[in-house]
């Protein structure tokens, strides 16, 4: 929505004139923080028109959305809301975050998998796991916001073709896969949001298909099993592997979550920026008014600090005389 304002303000595009209104990916939009920006489209458009609003999952955000955004709306539901599908059977492996791609590996080269989906929460995570599963012989590639158009097109012709056997993505980049009896969908990392793991997990088992989806979670991760869980209201069914324990010596990390805190710079949280992002984006509440207003008050404001010191030097010029 932010491009299409930015065209229509440089006279590119003209909004007075608009008779269908669709918002796809709705759920992703309000995620990202972009309903001040549709709000602003909405601004431009006729009072009269048609509104569409499609989201593949639908929280009580959502609903609240539609009902300011649509008049007396018809919803239509294609899955139950927040459920899995029955085809699909889904496994929880515990297993120590450091060795994760040494067990995706081994599943997969025992398994002898031909198609795997790979999920992981950031751009350069599903970068890297690509280059190390290659490297363990497993022709793999990886799709996100950073790819170019072409570039996606051809990994997951790749993909559909079977010239490549894993295909590493971001939730955002999966969003309208559209790929024919998918065996197997893994959660590289859990998602920060419950919703996206029904979103994930639903690229395979679809049209009576059966499918698998297996999930690597490390101990950092056990909160958001608990939150995924708790929103699909079961307990999904564990497997210990043999040789891959989790350590229980080992103790939980926070997660860095981008999502939460994209307002704030939550993009360089998976690119090693995390420390300069929350700066510009919030350079207006707490830089101003927490360092920045520190470091005058030490510099600048020197009447206090250098009263203070004459007066403790007063009393020792006698004391030196003496």
């Amino acid at each position: 929505p932010g491009r299409l304002l930015d065209l229509e303000h440089q006279n590119a595009v003209k909004l007075d004139q608009v008779e269908i209104l669709v918002l796809d990916e709705a759920d992703r939009m309000l995620d990202m923080g972009f309903i001040h920006d549709i709000r602003r489209v909405l601004t431009k458009l006729p009072a009269k028109r048609q509104n569409l609003l499609f989201s593949a999952t639908f929280s009580d955000d959502i609903k609240a959305l539609a009902e300011k955004l649509l008049h007396n709306p018809l919803e239509i539901e294609v899955a139950r809301r927040n459920t899995a599908s029955d085809q699909v059977t889904q496994h929880v492996h515990f297993v120590d975050k450091k060795r994760k791609r040494e067990l995706l590996s081994h599943m997969i080269g025992k398994g002898n998998w031909q198609q795997v989906l790979v999920f992981t929460r950031t751009k350069h995570g599903a970068n890297h796991l690509a280059e190390q599963l290659n490297k363990d012989g497993i022709r793999s590639a990886a799709i996100h916001g950073n790819k170019s158009q072409g570039a996606r097109t051809r990994a997951l012709a790749d993909f559909k073709s079977g010239d490549i056997r894993v295909l590493v993505a971001t939730d955002i980049a999966a969003r309208g896969l559209d790929i024919e009896e998918l065996p197997h969908v893994v959660n590289y990392e859990l998602p920060n949001v419950p919703e996206d793991y029904v979103h994930r997990i639903g690229r395979t088992g679809r049209a009576a298909a059966t499918g698998e989806a297996l999930s690597l979670v490390c101990v950092d991760e056990h909160k958001l099993l608990r939150d995924i869980e708790k929103l699909l209201k079961k307990e999904i069914p564990r497997i210990a592997i043999p040789g891959y324990e989790p350590d229980p010596s080992i103790k939980a990390e926070p997660i860095q979550n981008g999502r939460q805190q994209r307002g704030g710079g939550g993009r360089g949280q998976g690119g090693g920026r995390g420390q300069q992002q929350p700066r510009r984006g919030e350079g207006g509440a707490k830089s101003a008014s927490a360092k920045p207003a520190e470091k005058p008050s030490r510099r600048l404001g020197d009447a206090k600090p250098v009263g203070e010191q004459q007066r403790r030097r007063r009393p020792r010029k006698p004391a030196a005389a003496q």
